[in-house]
């Protein structure tokens, strides 16, 4: 076997998993806190597995439910930096707004992810709006539209990729 054959080997193995084992993993998010974010929670703990690279695991559902742990203690710590971020930032700008540099920077940064978000094409690009804009669940998204709620998970992860591949560029 080959190196790539081993990966995508293990691809396909975690994805099994994730499928498999999805509302498990769900309730999971949920019940450590995740709320109504545990679908999109979901959706980031697949798109870390699945683009990781990764060799055979012989435990793939404790590997999976242990990263979607530490997913949860990164969301965790990051809402607590976030928070903190906020506070520093408000005490900062108390006396004053932003400032035209950031306000035109952050034009320009929203352009480009509705760039991205366009270039997914009309399908995924209406089913992230429905999903993250509107509020509105997966499974009644995959109603209205007529397509599997596979479709509607497919189309978002095209969606947050095409995001996160664009935001990298604001750090470059």
């Amino acid at each position: 076997m080959t190196e790539a054959s081993d990966r995508n080997d293990a691809v396909q193995g975690i994805e099994g998993v994730l499928l498999a084992n999805r509302d498990r993993i769900v309730r999971f998010l949920q019940v450590r806190g995740a709320g109504d974010a545990a679908e999109d929670l979901f959706q980031d703990l697949w798109m870390r597995l699945t683009e990781r690279e990764t060799g055979p695991v012989a435990e793939p559902l404790a590997y999976v439910m242990r990263a979607a742990n530490n997913l949860m203690l990164d969301r965790y710590r990051s809402t607590r930096q976030s928070e903190r971020r906020d506070q520093a930032w408000s005490d900062a700008t108390a006396v004053q707004g932003p400032s035209a540099e950031h306000m035109l920077i952050s034009r320009e940064q929203l352009g480009i992810i509705e760039q991205a978000i366009a270039a997914t094409g009309e399908r995924p690009a209406r089913i992230f709006r429905r999903f993250r804009m509107d509020g509105i669940q997966q499974r009644e998204i995959a109603g209205e539209m007529g397509v599997s709620l596979s479709t509607v998970e497919a189309d978002l992860r095209k969606v947050y990729a095409a995001i996160a591949t664009a935001r990298r560029r604001f750090d470059a």
